[in-house]
């Protein structure tokens, strides 16, 4: 006779990084589930998988932090088992392995059918588009590539990543589709790279016919593209964005640097020329448009003079949207051959100065608002306010709008018609537009 029943494992899967990380986290729970495993998202679970970053210090800290946290539940009996995924794992698994030895097993970034069978599920090929989304539900992220082939020297991404290898057009349809029929109006397509989109299936940049097939999914309201690299961007994707009213007029360009000594060490394949004239062709081709990037003070060699040119320049283009990160010194990355030679309150004294300059250029920017109206995606309700967004705008990095709640009442994840009351450097006031 039985004396005690089989108890039921719960899955909890962790997620730390960037949206590439989540979207990946979506796709093994979509799996699981679909292997009638019960799992949750950073709830309660006596089996815990924690998907990991490995791409800068911090976040290689937050993760060895992360499974530490859990070694001591386990020991303690609070959890069973502890699987470690992603980025970190991918990146230094024998050292993982020797240092902390008691997690149950170490998983790659392209392991999810061996990850399944641990967790005693099977991968099934059949499941396109198959995730279950962790986004509030009225947007979600839809990776059209993985990997990436550029050479940039402070980048580890290809190392934990591999190749660059981009999704099928009609795989992605599939998948859009799906997110569509669970109620997600807007889609951010996510990758390394998607300038290259399309460069290996289709042996041209494809960006453009993507966005051509996606627009026609119904359901769909917004389409936004995040991560293009400057050098070779397809400039028919432009048209598209002027064409059709889905695909935000927004792009996310991570340009790294402008000073031309730091750019060639840093191996972009462009030049400061280059790529302020590709801003400008930007600018022309979508009048209104929303530039996001991103900004590495404290690279090897950085100069007092390049910093200057890096913030004079910043001060010319007026971004609309800016992040200035510190160099990260990332072992067996070409950068690591170079000296680390600038002191990390240097670095640190550098990015705050960067992020003044873009804090009064968006709080100007966000004067000029005042008195327009906007279509918004409200997001959340948060105190006294409902949070939304315009199109000009990402989730979780990017401005937000507040609606006073004691007013109005809302629904999350639906559009609204604001005016705009009044701005601070990165949130915008608004009443509904009756």
């Amino acid at each position: 006779m039985r004396t005690k029943s089989l108890k039921k494992n719960k899955i909890n899967v962790v997620t730390l990084g960037c949206s590439k990380n989540v979207y990946d986290s979506e796709v093994l729970m979509g799996q699981l589930k679909a292997s009638g495993k019960e799992v949750v998202h950073e709830e309660e679970g006596n089996v815990v998988v924690i998907n990991t970053c490995g791409f800068i210090n911090n976040a290689k800290e937050e993760s060895v932090n992360t499974i530490l946290e859990f070694m001591q539940k386990k020991e303690a009996g609070e959890v069973d088992k502890v699987f470690v995924t992603g980025c970190l794992s991918e990146r230094y698994k024998p050292d993982l392995q020797k240092e902390i030895p008691n997690v149950d097993q170490y998983f790659g970034t392209t392991e999810l059918p061996q990850l399944l069978k641990a967790l005693g599920a099977d991968y099934k090929h059949e499941l396109i588009g198959e995730r279950l989304t962790t986004t509030p539900k009225n947007y979600a992220y839809l990776k059209i590539a993985e990997g990436c082939d550029r050479p940039c020297s402070f980048c580890a991404i290809p190392l934990m990543r591999g190749k660059h290898k981009s999704t099928p057009i009609e795989d992605l349809v599939i998948e859009a589709e799906k997110l569509a029929a669970s109620g997600v109006k807007e889609l951010i397509l996510i990758a390394q790279d998607l300038t290259y989109y399309g460069l290996d299936l289709y042996k041209k940049r494809n960006l453009a016919e993507l966005l051509e097939a996606l627009v026609k999914v119904e359901g769909i309201e917004w389409i936004r593209l995040h991560y293009a690299f400057p050098t070779g961007f397809p400039m028919d994707v432009l048209e598209v964005m002027n064409r059709e009213e889905k695909v935000c007029n927004y792009i996310d360009i991570p340009l790294q640097h402008i000073s031309d000594h730091i750019l060639k060490s840093m191996r972009r394949g462009t030049t400061k020329e280059k790529t302020t004239k590709l801003l400008q062709e930007f600018r022309k081709a979508v009048i209104g448009m929303t530039i996001r990037t991103t900004l590495i003070v404290g690279y090897p060699g950085e100069t007092e003079e390049d910093f200057q040119e890096l913030k004079q320049w910043v001060q010319d283009m007026r971004f609309e949207r800016l992040g200035c990160f510190t160099y990260s010194h990332e072992e067996n990355t070409h950068a690591f051959n170079l000296e680390d030679d600038v002191p990390e309150e240097v670095k640190q004294d550098r990015a705050n100065e960067i992020m003044e300059i873009q804090s009064q250029i968006s709080w100007e920017l966000n004067q000029e608002k005042i008195g327009q109206e906007f279509k918004v995606v409200i997001d959340r309700k948060e105190g006294n306010y409902f949070v939304g967004r315009t199109e000009f705008d990402s989730p979780d990095v990017d401005n937000e709008v507040l609606i006073d709640a004691s007013t109005t009442y809302l629904k999350t994840g639906e559009f609204t018609k604001v005016k705009i009351t009044d701005a601070a450097d990165f949130d915008l006031y608004a009443e509904v537009v009756a």
